[in-house]
């Protein structure tokens, strides 16, 4: 993702502390692959931390417009809920006690 792509994302949001905007001074790639950026987020007027965001873009686009440009977001998966949680605790309680033979040799030593 490109640095107007991410200037556009993070334009109109401020420091919960100090109130300055947010601007490329305050977001650091961490890691970029195909469809994920990890950003890292401090504000450079306090150095207020905001931890790491993991930003799948995928989803993200730029819209090009004559008076402005903006990021127009596509339909995605809806978001997890309460049910998906309990429904993915009982699948994970119930299995084998060896239920790691049905991970693939390759990505078992992933650290």
């Amino acid at each position: 993702m490109d640095k107007k792509k991410l200037e556009k994302l993070f334009s109109g949001l401020c420091c919960s502390v100090c109130k300055h905007d947010f601007d490329m001074e305050a977001i650091t790639v961490k890691r970029e692959e195909k469809n994920l950026l990890v950003l890292q987020i401090v504000c450079p007027e306090c150095g207020k931390s905001f931890g790491l965001a993991f930003l799948g873009t995928g989803a993200v686009e730029v819209k090009e417009d004559k008076e402005d440009e903006a990021l127009v977001f596509q339909d995605c998966p809806l978001p997890i809920n309460y049910d998906d949680v309990l429904d993915a605790h009982h699948f994970i309680d119930k299995l084998e006690k060896d239920w790691t033979k049905y991970i693939p040799d390759e990505l078992k030593n992933i650290k």
